[in-house]
């Protein structure tokens, strides 16, 4: 193994590892299609999904996770763009998408770097998406790795490995990823007997690359992004390897690019590539602001921010084109709500918005930041101007509002928004917790208490939700309030699945 910085084993084995090289299944016309579920030799998807929901428990505890509005909206964006390509193309199967999760982590973590895990999940470091020029290639990117979990790479290695069983996969998953905190456990990792199982999956790792950029590439035109956005990509990577990676790009590690790689991408380009797309909602304008956003929030350190405040008073700012001062008004403003100068911060908001005032995806971003950094000023009556108007059914507002609305002591006319939100998505934790801190204000304790138990559950921290619903119990034993009897009998339902669930976690262990 080569002696790379042992803090960045933990960032850079999660892909390799993960992922190992099955030859490609052609069918009748040369097309690729899913291996079957179940083939000799592979872990089963319901089996692999158990796995991946007990690493996304620790990555959901994990310090570096983020669930920020309007990050998450836009990359999921591409994510979702990108499934419903790739289940158009029967890439994902009925049977793979009801077991398969195909959620999306975002880290808090400078590296340019994305991976696949077991069961569907994804994550993608801010690092990354701070780095792409445009939507295209963190489509690109995101488009890969899609292909590792469609193609099943995780349980075709499992099913190499017949001798390594998959709760001992799991937790070599789970040290791994804590190795990026603990270089101790780096260390332990590399020099144990599992750096020789490492060491294997490095020797499929080309072949399999090469499966996932062909499956990938073809997902982009659908998804409706340009396959350029492949080259480019390989490109920018390919440019990293030659001024001599210093350790930010643990993508050219674990995804290893060849000559070969790089010809067979540009031979599949298509005669005339297309410009460069945004998911639809977006704008080019638009993705350089939450790249700025991505840059800022990965958090560079208290030097950076203050570079980035005052990059807008530089000489030669002015000449810039106007995307460029865009984004650097943006990362200026956010960095200096970050430092605690709210006032920096709004001055700088006021020379942002005439750049993007013809670009309604752009002027979006713009007034969801305002509203950020009056918040973070203490200044709810202000961040709740910034959102009026603004469509409710989209979650970085609907956050933003309700946030807005319960330091203004008006908790009560977010309720039926952040109701609607969880019937539809059940398993978004951070709309819980803010119902829970809703309910609460308004004195709806027991409904506070369950929401809690909600986020828990969504978070598959069952032993923690359990505990939440065992509370509402006692809670509602108590209660006379005719209302609190429905409550306590969803609370019951709910205590007995999530019970269930506990303990096929805990046989699992």
């Amino acid at each position: 193994m080569r002696n790379w910085p042992l803090a960045l084993i933990g960032r850079t084995l999660v892909a390799t590892f993960l992922i190992v090289h099955g030859g490609p299944v052609v069918a009748q016309g040369g097309a690729q299609r899913l291996p079957t579920l179940g083939d000799s030799g592979e872990m089963g998807a319901s089996a692999e999904r158990r796995l991946g929901d007990g690493i996304a428990r620790e990555l959901y505890r994990d310090p570096d996770y983020l669930d920020d509005g309007p990050l998450q909206e836009y990359v999921g964006a591409i994510w979702q763009a990108l499934l419903a390509a790739a289940r158009a193309r029967g890439e994902i199967p009925p049977e793979l998408d009801e077991r398969f999760s195909f959620e999306l982590f975002l880290g808090r973590d400078r590296t340019v770097n994305a991976f696949a895990l077991p069961g569907g999940y994804m994550g993608v470091n801010l690092g990354l998406v701070g780095v792409v020029a445009t939507p295209d290639e963190l489509a690109s990117v995101l488009a890969h790795e899609l292909s590792h979990l469609s193609q099943r790479h995780i349980a075709r290695l499992i099913g190499q490995q017949e001798k390594a069983a998959p709760l001992m996969l799991g937790a070599m998953v789970l040290a791994i990823l804590a190795a990026s905190k603990n270089p101790q456990a780096a260390q332990a990792v590399a020099i144990g007997g599992q750096a020789l199982v490492v060491q294997n999956q490095l020797n499929f790792s080309r072949d399999m690359e090469r499966e996932a950029d062909r499956v990938g590439l073809a997902l982009m035109a659908p998804a409706g992004f340009s396959p350029r956005g492949f080259v480019s990509m390989f490109d920018k990577l390919q440019q990293a390897n030659r001024l001599n990676d210093n350790g930010s790009w643990p993508y050219l590690r674990s995804h290893p690019l060849t000559t070969q790689r790089i010809a067979d991408m540009q031979a599949r380009q298509p005669p005339v590539p297309g410009p460069a797309q945004a998911p639809e909602g977006f704008s080019l304008a638009a993705h350089a602001l939450l790249a700025a956003r991505a840059r800022v929030l990965s958090g560079p350190g208290v030097d950076v921010l203050r570079q980035w405040m005052q990059a807008p008073g530089a000489v030669g700012f002015a000449q810039r084109s106007e995307t460029e001062r865009a984004a650097a008004l943006y990362a200026a403003a956010l960095a200096a709500s970050e430092l605690q100068h709210a006032a920096e911060a709004r001055g700088l908001l006021a020379r942002l918005r005439p750049l993007v005032a013809q670009d309604a995806a752009a002027s979006r971003q713009v007034r969801l930041l305002a509203a950020d950094i009056a918040l973070r000023a203490g200044e709810p009556a202000a961040a709740l101007a910034e959102l009026d108007g603004a469509p409710a059914r989209q979650r970085p507002e609907l956050l933003l509002r309700a946030q807005a609305l319960l330091a203004l002591g008006r908790a009560g006319e977010a309720s039926a928004g952040l109701q609607n939100w969880v019937a539809l998505h059940p398993r978004d934790a951070g709309v819980w917790q803010a119902l829970a801190s809703n309910w609460q204000a308004q004195g709806q304790v027991l409904r506070a208490v369950r929401a809690e138990g909600e986020a828990r559950a969504a978070q598959y921290d069952y032993a923690a939700a359990v505990d939440r619903f065992k509370a509402g119990q006692a809670l509602a034993a108590k209660s006379s309030t005719p209302a609190d009897y429905v409550e306590a009998s969803i609370i019951d339902t709910r205590l007995r699945a999530v019970q269930s669930l506990l303990r096929e976690q805990a046989a699992e262990r």
